[in-house]
C-alpha cells in the first residue's frame, strides 16, 4: 500500500468515526454512540423524560418572547419588563453589545449622547420583576473607565424609571 492510500484510509475512518460520535439513538454520546446493539439506557430515558415539556428540546417554533408569558413550567424570565424595556428606550444612543434576560443584564458600548461631547457605556441590571427603583443598577463609565458623576447617574436612573412607569401607565395595567 501507498502512503496515499493509507492516508485515505485514515481520513475515510475518522470522518466515519466522527460522524458515528454525532448521531445515533438517544444523543448517542462518546465514540460510536448510539451504534450499541444493548438500544436506550437508563440515563438516555431519563434524559429524554426530562426534556419532554421543555419547549427548545420540542423544536415546536418557540422564540424568545415567549419567555416573557405567564406559564408554569418555570421558564418565564423574572425581570421587570417597563424597567427592560425603558432602560433599552432611555439608553438608545447607546450600541447593545450584550443582553440575557435570564439574569437581566443589558451591556452596552461606548457611545455619546445627544448633544453631549463625553462618550459613555453602562451595564444595567433589573434584578427583580417588581417596578421600583431597588429593581434597577445602572453603572455609567466615561470612556477612561473613571464611573460618572453621582449625579449624572441619578438622573439616568430617574430617566429609566420615569420612562418605565409612563409605559406601564400607557399598557393600562395598574
Amino acid at each position: 500500500m501507498t502512503f496515499s492510500r493509507i492516508m485515505r484510509l485514515m481520513a475515510a475512518l475518522l470522518l466515519i468515526g466522527t460522524v458515528a460520535a454525532c448521531g445515533g439513538r438517544g444523543g448517542g454520546g462518546g465514540f460510536l454512540g448510539g451504534w450499541d446493539a444493548g438500544g436506550e439506557t437508563e440515563t438516555d430515558r431519563l434524559a429524554r423524560k426530562e426534556n419532554v415539556g421543555n419547549p427548545i428540546e420540542r423544536g415546536n417554533g418557540t422564540s424568545i418572547f415567549q419567555l416573557f408569558r405567564q406559564r408554569d413550567d418555570g421558564t418565564k424570565v423574572g425581570v421587570n419588563r417597563y424597567l427592560w424595556n425603558a432602560s433599552l428606550d432611555v439608553l438608545n444612543f447607546l450600541p447593545v453589545q450584550t443582553v440575557d434576560p435570564f439574569t437581566g443584564v443589558i451591556t452596552t458600548g461606548y457611545g455619546t449622547p445627544p448633544g453631549g461631547g463625553q462618550a459613555y457605556r453602562a451595564t444595567i441590571h433589573v434584578k427583580d420583576p417588581a417596578l421600583e427603583a431597588r429593581s434597577l443598577n445602572l453603572a455609567l463609565q466615561t470612556r477612561g473607565g473613571r464611573p460618572v458623576a453621582t449625579g449624572t447617574q441619578r438622573a439616568v436612573e430617574d430617566a429609566i424609571l420615569t420612562r418605565a412607569r409612563q409605559m406601564r401607565v400607557a399598557d393600562g395595567r395598574f
